[in-house]
């Protein structure tokens, strides 16, 4: 018997959530956190994410994978790991639970997951983007975020976003997320030349948004837009008509359970 989860197998969460080629989005996500100078510095203060870069991304994806395809009971010990270690996490001006930098964050991976879903699977209706940015609400309650500090529609949240990267907003590249930025685009690979990353770099760029992008002084020259523009016509239709089994995880009506060992299994 399948147990039951806090987000419903016909959700909105659930089907943009499930789909692989949100992976590609991993790198616009991090980047975004570090642009606010808080988040960068209790980033780097409090992980080894200098010499593992991948691993923040990796944990987040466990996360969210964990609370919104889990069974209630492992969704709700994924979010209180979480919690315990965001409570150990502060500097002289910064406290990773601070409503201020949990919006932020969350901001990052709800905006990140719409944005890669619509530009590599399909638009979605204005009503579907308004369903996700309610639903996913509860995933940022769950790490601590107050109900009354998130933006009440999915158009005040674009609002907040646009505000937040504006001159007069929180979100501004420093030195110190440049220099991480550098650990996410140019990571240390073993037996892996460096310009694997450059597809992925490329599409990185491409989604972030134009005012981070100029910020951290990504290259985003006539090859790099050619190069974006040709992945957005193509993955879509690649997608399309891969089968199910490659293309989402976990597969519909199969429930994720974390093991002892931290290994994510469907049931």
């Amino acid at each position: 018997m399948v147990k039951a989860g806090l987000f419903e197998e016909e959700s909105i969460t659930r089907r943009v959530n499930r789909e692989n080629v949100l992976l590609l989005g991993g790198g616009r996500a991090l980047l975004m956190q570090l642009a606010h100078p808080k988040v960068a510095a209790g980033v780097d203060e409090h992980s080894d994410f200098r010499a593992h870069p991948i691993r923040r991304l990796r944990r987040t994806i466990r996360m969210t994978m964990a609370i919104v395809f889990g069974d209630r009971e492992t969704a709700l010990a994924a979010a209180r790991a979480v919690n315990l270690v965001h409570a150990k996490v502060s500097g002289t001006d910064y406290h990773a639970l601070d409503p201020e930098l949990l919006l932020w964050v969350h901001a990052t991976l709800a905006d990140t997951a719409l944005v890669t879903y619509e530009t590599f699977v399909q638009p979605l209706l204005p009503r579907e983007r308004e369903d996700f940015y309610q639903e996913f609400k509860l995933l940022g309650e769950l790490l601590g975020l107050p109900r009354d500090r998130f933006p009440d529609t999915y158009r005040d949240f674009a609002a907040y976003l646009e505000h937040a990267m504006s001159p007069e907003g929180p979100a501004r590249v420093d030195s110190r997320a440049r220099e991480l930025a550098a650990q996410i685009l140019k990571p240390k690979l073993r037996l892996l030349p460096g310009r694997v990353m450059v597809p992925l770099n490329v599409i990185t760029t491409g989604l972030l948004p134009q005012a981070l992008r100029v910020q951290y002084a990504l290259p985003w020259g006539t090859r790099q837009q050619r190069a974006f523009k040709l992945a957005v016509i193509a993955l879509p239709k690649l997608i399309a008509i891969t089968p199910p089994l490659i293309r989402v995880w976990p597969r519909p009506g199969r429930t994720l359970v974390m093991t002892a060992g931290g290994r994510a299994t469907t049931s």
